[in-house]
């Protein structure tokens, strides 16, 4: 069995990782649901800039180590870099692939973390925790059922994000773990306001009508004016962002990344939970099955 630090605190990470899952979730369904209007570079920079006022005030009242993190700025933005281009890479693909797909390729996630913890932070993986990877992966097939005719290029994308993600999660274990969550949060919106601006800048004067049309909305629009519906989404997507960055944070700087990452799997419940209340999908056996699956990797994992 592997050894754990003293200041692993199992029970919080457990409990922060579900609730931003479960926030992180249903901004994926309302950001789907409304990137046919509004670009993620515009989607960036406004709820970002919604949610930086209140991380400089929690900030400044209760403190923060601002000589450490300023010390260890440029990992904190490396992590800042992964988490955006990881967002870029998802959001970019759902308007090509079936929603299912997109997330049965992007959550290969726990797998890439599993292996990343192995290959670059030394822990020990034991052989029933591999086990309850693979079976959470596996109910991740089974809850998602994707078609392979439905698999394209693009399937590429997620991956991508699956392996950027994991990358972020194993800077926070091993070069954030003591850095403020909320000023790791700070940073974080602070790139996804610099590349927003980047996005919109080249989507607006460099790219051209025919290389728009295959992008896509949701990375080819510019600015667009917001009506009440957009402007709403958009206070809801900042509301899940900055639980969800900051849960994620504290709850990978809290116990090994290969304990947290298979709780990152209740994502797929509560996605289809989502599915449900935006596009009235009903879960079959198949995905309750499924459903069980996952819920048992995370409890073996935790138990081990």
């Amino acid at each position: 069995m592997m050894s754990y630090d003293a200041n692993d605190r199992l029970f919080l990470a457990v409990t922060l990782i579900t609730i931003s899952v479960f926030c992180l979730s249903f901004g994926d369904a309302v950001v789907k649901k409304v990137s046919i209007e509004i670009s993620i570079w515009q989607l960036f920079i406004l709820r970002s800039i919604l949610i930086t006022p209140l991380l400089l005030l929690i900030i400044w009242r209760w403190g923060g180590r601002w000589e450490l993190d300023l010390k260890n700025a440029s990992w904190i933005f490396l992590r800042s870099l992964c988490l955006v281009l990881m967002w870029i890479a998802y959001y970019g693909s759902l308007p090509h692939l079936k929603l299912s797909v997109a997330a049965a390729v992007y959550y290969t996630l726990p797998l890439f973390i599993c292996l990343f913890a192995a290959l670059l932070l030394n822990e020990s993986i034991s052989s029933v925790r591999w086990l309850a990877i693979f079976l959470g992966f596996g109910g991740v097939w089974l809850v998602l059922n994707p078609n392979a005719s439905d698999f394209n290029w693009y399937a590429l994308l997620p991956l991508l994000s699956a392996i950027l993600y994991a990358l972020a999660m194993i800077i926070t274990r091993s070069r954030c773990q003591k850095s403020n969550p909320y000023v790791l949060s700070l940073a974080l919106s602070a790139t996804f306001i610099l590349v927003g601006l980047a996005g919109i800048t080249v989507t607006s004067n460099l790219v051209g009508p025919a290389a728009m049309e295959d992008l896509g909305p949701a990375l080819a629009n510019g600015w667009v004016a917001l009506n009440a519906g957009i402007g709403f989404a958009v206070v809801v997507l900042a509301l899940t962002l900055f639980i969800g960055s900051v849960g994620t944070a504290v709850a990978y700087q809290s116990a090994p990344s290969s304990i947290v990452s298979a709780f990152d799997f209740l994502y797929l419940p509560f996605a289809a939970l989502w599915g449900f209340v935006f596009f009235l999908e009903v879960p079959d056996l198949r995905t309750l099955i499924g459903m069980v699956a996952i819920a048992s990797a995370g409890v073996i994992s935790l138990i081990r």
